[in-house]
This record gives structure tokens, sequence and C-alpha cells, in this order.
């Protein structure tokens, strides 16, 4: 089957994804009130709104007293607890007239126990030895596989897939454990959906196949754990060089990679990105934004949400005013106006910058038509000291956070408080 398109969707290529869990977003979880958030997250300066799953929840095996977002009763419906399909729909139209798109999750692998087509179209199900139905993994005990080997089921998931395109014009999707799915049906659906309205395609994977042709962007793991290994003190700058030049390098230059310190899971399971990356936060939080990647917020990040969010009961954020929303907000700018650090094929070659230090300091330029965006990381709790060593590096920079205009030249010296960080902008236009 040819590619749909060779690389990501044109409006994708300088924003940032902002991934919005709506039972924990406030108080009653629901869109009317979700709405009142639209002129912050404006002004924050988000391009994608991701909604996780917002479909009816299962009933049957449920975990805890909501359940997951992940058991799908109703792939056509909204959950009342959020609202209903005419009310989404609003808030989808009012999202994209504050120059915003939207994607939603959505669970193509399984199903709830409870699913009407359980009883419909029970031949859409893998079946154990006793022919019964069955769980993709034991652990995911609240809902049942689908089986694609069965030209049906993808006929049906594609359907549903376009139903809301249709009715809601969203503008894409993040697809849930896609990799368990057949590429072939991946392939399938993104011709179809793409005959639809143009759409970007979010894969909770990290094998590069999926960008050939299904997916604008898969995850980036390596990059993660990497930085929460720094944070531990369990690795140095140069693992992350050393992983940085297989994981760009050899990245495939027809998509994305998504980058992040936390989402959904890793809140919930693993700790928030406060508990795990400590005093090192903003410099890691940096980093992610200015390497080659698309970058991911998760909700509640901007405002310094420091608590493990409840995956199966109510647990609502604390919105306060916290120093991460500017920290954010300065970086999503910069991504927007330097086209040095668009994503992915948009974006500038990542070149490193030798910094002749021990081993902690991170430096690195990013380059295109002119513009040029140079940062410096100290991912260390200890002063360190560098001398910037690389070709193209001299002339006059502003320093980004200062306002202040620098001379940059060989072997420029810096010296950097413990988690420091730095970036130097020359915008060309």
């Amino acid at each position: 089957m040819p590619k749909t398109r060779d690389i990501p969707v044109e409006w994708s290529k300088n924003l940032t994804i902002y991934e919005v869990n709506l039972r924990q977003f406030t108080d009653s979880g629901s869109i009317k009130e979700f709405e009142g958030h639209l002129p912050r997250l404006k002004e924050l300066g988000v391009g994608i709104l991701w909604f996780m799953p917002l479909h009816p929840i299962g009933e049957v095996n449920r975990k805890g007293e909501l359940g997951s977002y992940y058991s799908v009763k109703d792939y056509f419906s909204v959950d009342p607890i959020y609202g209903n399909l005419n009310e989404f729909r609003r808030l989808v139209a009012k999202i994209h007239n504050l120059g915003m798109y939207v994607i939603i999750d959505w669970v193509a692998n399984h199903t709830s126990c409870d699913n009407s087509l359980t009883v419909t179209n029970p031949e859409f199900y893998t079946l154990d030895k006793e022919g019964r139905f069955r769980s993709p993994i034991p652990e995911w005990s609240d809902v049942l596989d689908l089986d694609y080997s069965k030209p049906e089921v993808h006929r049906f998931m594609i359907d549903a897939m376009k139903f809301w395109l249709t009715e809601t014009d969203i503008d894409g999707f993040r697809c849930d454990m896609a990799k368990l799915i057949p590429l072939e049906f991946w392939l399938s659906a993104r011709k179809e959906l793409d005959g639809v309205k143009p759409v970007f395609m979010l894969a909770e994977a990290d094998n590069h196949e999926m960008l050939n042709g299904a997916f604008d962007s898969v995850y980036n793991w390596n990059i993660y754990h990497t930085m929460n290994s720094i944070a531990r003190g369990e690795s140095s700058v140069w693992n992350l060089t050393s992983m940085l030049n297989n994981e760009i390098f050899g990245f495939p230059a027809n998509g994305y990679q998504m980058l992040f310190n936390s989402n959904h899971d890793e809140n919930a399971w693993n700790g928030s990105e406060l508990e795990r990356l400590h005093f090192g936060l903003e410099a890691f939080t940096v980093l992610y934004f200015t390497l080659t990647g698309i970058p991911l917020i998760y909700n509640g990040q901007e405002a310094g949400n420091q608590k493990r969010l409840k995956f199966f009961e109510k647990d609502q954020i604390e919105w306060k005013v916290d120093k991460m929303f500017a920290l954010y907000q300065s970086l999503i700018s910069l991504k927007k106006r330097n086209r040095a650090l668009w994503s992915g094929p948009y974006g500038g070659v990542f070149r490193r910058i030798e910094t002749k230090n021990g081993g902690n300091v991170m430096a690195y330029m990013r380059e295109l038509a002119g513009n040029k965006v140079v940062v410096v990381l100290n991912l260390s709790g200890q002063e360190q000291f560098a001398h910037l060593s690389v070709d193209n590096l001299p002339g006059y920079y502003n320093d980004f956070f200062t306002g202040k205009q620098v001379e940059l030249y060989d072997n420029f010296y810096l010296s950097l408080e413990p988690w420091a960080y730095r970036i130097f902008e020359f915008y060309a236009g």
C-alpha cells in the first residue's frame, strides 16, 4: 500500500502536544468545566490537545471506582460523566477557533468486557483454549482482546475512527498500544482517514516502521529513561551522548519521535517528574524541548503538580501558579518561532558541541537556514565549567533567558551552577 504522506502533516511542524486527563482536570471532570481552561492553554502556547479516552468505561471487571480510561464500552459516544457528543463537538470548534488542534486517544486493541460487540459480534474477539473470551495479558482483566486476523474487525474499527472525524472534526488520534495491532490495519486506517481530512497520528510504540505510511510520530522511551537515570546518578552525559547518536542520527527522516518527561502512565505508576528528576527538572525540560522531536506536556506539569494522579479514582489536579508555566511558555514560543527547533524533517540538524568538560555538561546546536539555537546544560548537582568548541559557533546571539546579546566564539568559556541551563539564539527569520 502506498504512503499517504512522506512527512508529518505540515501544521504540526512546530507545535507542542498537551495531554488532557479530563477526569482529573477539574472538580466535575466535565467538558463544560474544561472549557474554562482554554484561555490559559492558549496563553501557555500549546498547539495540539490530546484527550485521553472519552468513551464510556466498562463496568464488568472494572478496576477501582471509576475504572480504566482504556476499557471502552462504546466507541461511538462520550461518557456521560464528561458530557455528550454535542458538547465535545462544540469544544473542538472552540479549540479550533483558538488556533489549536485536537487528537483523541483511540483504543483499538481491546474493548471492555461488557462492550456490546461481545453480544452482537462475538467473532471479533480472540478466544482461549476453552473457547472463552480472553484478555490481552492477565493483568488487563477488565478488557478483552480483539482479533485482527478478521477483516470485519478492521472494517468496524476504521468506521468508528472515521465517525469521530466526520462528527466532531477532530484532527487525529493517539493510538493506544499500537504495536500490538498489525501494521496492515494502521496503513489501511491512515489511508481512509486522510481521505476525510489530513490527520495527525501518534503511535504508542517506539518501532520506526510505524512511520512508513501509518503514523506521524512514535514515542522515544530511551531519552526519557536516560534522563531519569542521570537524575538518579546512575548515568552521565557520556551515556546521553552515546544514546543520542543512535536516537537522532538513526531515526527515520519521515517522522517525529515524541519526547517527554511525564505522561499519564509514568505519572501514575512511576512518579511525578519532580519526584523522578528532582533539581534537574528544569534542565531536562530544556533538553527534551530543544532536541529534534515533538515535545509533550502532561496536564498539571505547568502548575508544578507533585502528586501521582490516581488511575482508577477521582484525583483532581491542584492548579496553582508555578514557575514551570513560564518555562514551558518560553520554550513553546521559541520552538514556534525559530525554524532550527522545528520537529523532525521540518527542523534543523543536531550537532553536538565539545565542552572540554569531564562528562557533566551537555552542549549542542541546531541550525536551519541561518537560524541557530545553542543549548548548554549542566546535568549534575555540582558547579561545572565548559569551553564550547565547534566550527560554526562564532557570532552574536541572544541569551534567551536574559535577553542580552552575547558574542560566542570558539573555546567560549562558561561557568554553570548545579543543574543550570543556557540557550543562545540567532534568529534569521
